[in-house]
């Protein structure tokens, strides 16, 4: 490749052919302070690389600015914004590498096609305000939000370029006299008073971006930037062109002073009071590919870069152990529990009264299937969590176990629970359901088929609970582990796991012979000892002490599968896979850390998945011992993927499904959100994507459960 010369403000020799080990290929614009370039990592990966003027490159004052730049972008970094992948504000021209999202700026969508029309502007508005509230929680203030600054990707409007923006603790002061922003989309304080600009001035740049995203032009126009400057101060917003029903609140979002005006969450708030149907659907109407030297003055940063329960029997009271086999129940004994039965829907009087709701769609998917919807939990007892096991959806929440018939979401049957549930689906094991409540209470195994009680024992008090096979294993804080049967509730053993202190295990579906896994850091953090242990006995199957500080997330083909934490909590920097058979080990490292991901790990075959917190989806191969995608899906956590080697799945925490072709890793399609009372609340535990027979069902906010065709996510 050719070097390229620059278009900026300053004519200077020709640009580098490489920013750190980037290579630059293309422009893809430039303003006053530098350049932006699509580039490449060696890898292949492609990222938008910020090269800073010469000149400036010459002024400590600025470098001082470029330093603060990458450090507010670094904070930021996240579902809202472009990820900073690398940066070096030392060298001789100070750049800064963020990933590459395709899609047009806002300034250059509004260009192309004109105003945007209602919904798109909700969806504009709803996702600034979030955008906001992220980069505010993190004592950033932008200072610079204009149409130029932000980017309408695939899944939503990224805020970019942090040139100007101030974190509250920074030393770093605009000095006296200087203007600093883009008269049109500055607020009255930043004229006012520079020194005291705080959250509320992006607030008003939001307001001032609605106005030109609705009508083309800004809410004060004129070609003088001083008469800009004193129509922001003085005078009153022209709002004619824009929605009558966002006017209201872009007109909040424009009041002269900063307490006047309302908080991200407060407009996040609002909008779901205007539109109960907001999405996050597609709105860009082509991506942003590089441009030849058209001109992007203040070029981005980061370019496009929560005794029994109600209704529960009761438990005799004898010397010893207790065990209670009850066998099955007849329809006296469910009207005892408080338990209407109507056909095949049960409604439990306790938890609602009325019958769940079901909500089929109007359409089929192809195959017949029709996707569906239903509510068989309050709306405000948390996210269900589900798996698929007897022909039948399996769901938790606070408070309750329930089964859902997998072709309509009719409910079969539903069972109350001790409160406490664990974040985990129920799972079965010995032929029942077993619950998994959490620490409280007897353990209990249900009937598949009827959701009754096959047996109760109660259990001393243990710290750990897991399901692994056919066993039960209950871990004490003496270390002490008991083998539970899970058919019969017997204990089988109990005893210490030799090396052992306190051992929780984690296990993993479809295995052949299912082991108990746990883990046992080494004293120097550089090395962990990985424990199999067979439920059956207690009885340890293998040992191995392994590179790194690693944790399991799957097993298939024989091997286990582990990823590991760089020095960041919970970010993984590399992906291991050990056959305990041969004792080999494959470790890939990854060229981008991907943010707190280990516990959002899922393993199909020989790829494996990692869901980074601020919407890294990455696929590792260990077969070819590559990473053979990564995509940025936007959302701010995501749940552990899952795949059926077509697509991959994860829900986010609004309650939308993303299917991913899991060849390309390109976005297909997402259901509609579904977000529940407590919309501002996330939940603790995102539900994993449950698979069966060619469907995809997940649990949402708002206490539904849901199922949509697999076959063509971008039919959702």
């Amino acid at each position: 490749m050719a070097p390229q010369r620059d278009a900026g403000a300053d004519a200077e020799a020709e640009l580098p052919e490489y920013a750190g080990h980037y290579r630059l290929e293309s422009r893809l614009g430039s303003g006053g302070m530098g350049v932006v370039h699509l580039a490449r990592s060696g890898s292949g990966m492609r990222v938008a690389v910020k090269v800073v003027h010469a000149t400036y490159a010459r002024d400590p004052e600025f470098r001082g600015r470029f330093r603060q730049e990458v450090a507010a972008a670094r904070r930021v970094s996240g579902a809202f914004t472009a990820p900073v992948v690398d940066a070096d504000p030392e060298a001789g021209r100070p750049w800064m590498a963020t990933l590459f999202i395709p899609g047009p700026t806002l300034s250059e969508y509004v260009k192309r096609n004109g105003p945007m029309d209602e919904p798109q502007l909700r969806r504009l508005m709803a996702g600034l305000a979030e955008a906001l509230r992220d980069i505010h929680r993190v004592g950033v203030v932008h200072r610079d939000l204009k149409p130029s600054n932000v980017l309408l990707a695939e899944d939503g409007p990224k805020v970019i370029d942090f040139g100007i923006s101030r974190p509250k603790d920074s030393e770093l002061r605009t000095e006296t006299g200087k203007l600093i922003g883009t008269p049109p989309y500055m607020a009255p304080e930043q004229f006012r008073r520079p020194r005291e600009v705080g959250p509320a001035a992006d607030v008003f740049t939001l307001g001032s971006l609605m106005v030109h995203a609705a009508t083309g032009r800004g809410p004060f126009d004129s070609d003088s930037p001083y008469v800009v400057a004193y129509q922001v101060v003085h005078d009153e917003p022209d709002l004619t062109g824009v929605p009558e029903s966002l006017a209201p609140l872009v007109l909040r979002c424009l009041a002269k002073e900063p307490e006047d005006r309302p908080t991200p969450d407060e407009l996040m708030r609002e909008l779901r009071s205007v539109a109960a149907a907001y999405d996050t659907q597609v709105f860009v109407s082509a991506p942003r590919e590089p441009v030849g030297t058209e001109s992007a003055p203040g070029a981005p940063a980061e370019p496009s870069g929560k005794t029994g329960a109600p209704g529960k029997p009761g438990k005799p009271v004898t010397s010893g152990r207790v065990v209670r086999r009850l066998g099955k129940r007849s329809a006296l004994v469910a009207g005892a529990l408080g338990l209407a039965v109507t056909g095949s829907l049960v409604a439990v009087q306790a938890f609602g009264g009325a019958e769940p709701a079901r909500t089929p769609a109007a359409q089929s998917a192809p195959g017949g299937f029709g996707a569906w919807e239903a509510a068989p939990a309050a709306k405000d007892g948390g996210v269900p969590q589900c798996s698929y096991a007897a022909r039948r959806l399996l769901c938790a929440r606070p408070g309750l176990v329930f089964a859902l018939d997998p072709a309509d979401g009719g409910t079969l049957w539903r069972h109350p629970v001790e409160e406490a549930v664990r974040s985990a689906p129920p799972v079965v094991s010995g032929g029942l359901v077993q619950p998994e409540v959490g620490l409280l209470g007897p353990l209990e195994a249900l009937d598949p088929a009827t959701g009754e009680p096959e047996w109760q024992e109660e259990m001393p008090a243990y710290d750990g609970l897991r399901t692994v096979g056919d066993m039960l294993l209950l871990t004490r804080a003496d270390g002490t582990v008991t083998g539970v049967d899970s058919a019969t509730g017997r204990t089988e053993w109990a005893h210490r796991i030799p090396g052992l202190s306190v051992p929780y295990f984690t296990s993993f579906a479809g295995e052949r012979h299912p082991a108990a896994y746990t883990t046992s850091p080494g004293a120097d953090g550089k090395r962990t000892r990985v424990t199999a242990v067979d439920p059956a006995s207690g009885d340890v199957r293998w040992d191995a002490e392994l590179a790194g500080a690693l944790t399991p997330v799957g097993a298939a083909g024989g091997s286990v599968f582990l990823v590991a934490e760089g020095a960041a909590y919970g970010d993984v920097v590399a992906v291991v896979r050990y056959t305990p058979a041969t004792g080999a080990t494959r470790r890939v490292t990854l060229p981008i850390p991907v943010a707190q991901a280990s516990a959002s790990a899922g393993v199909r075959g020989d790829t494996v998945y990692l869901m980074g917190a601020g919407g890294s989806l990455v696929a590792v191969d260990m077969a070819a011992g590559k990473q053979a995608w990564r995509l940025e899906t936007g959302v701010s956590r995501g749940s552990k993927p899952v795949s059926d080697g077509r697509h991959v799945y994860v829900t986010a925490p609004d309650g939308r499904l993303l299917g991913v072709d899991a060849r390309r890793g390109k976005l297909l399609g997402q259901t509609r959100p579904r977000l529940g009372a407590e919309s501002d609340t996330v939940p603790a535990s995102l539900p994993t994507p449950v698979l069966a027979g060619g469907h995809v069902y997940a649990g949402a906010p708002d206490g539904t459960v849901f199922g949509v065709s697999g076959r063509d996510p971008g039919a959702w």
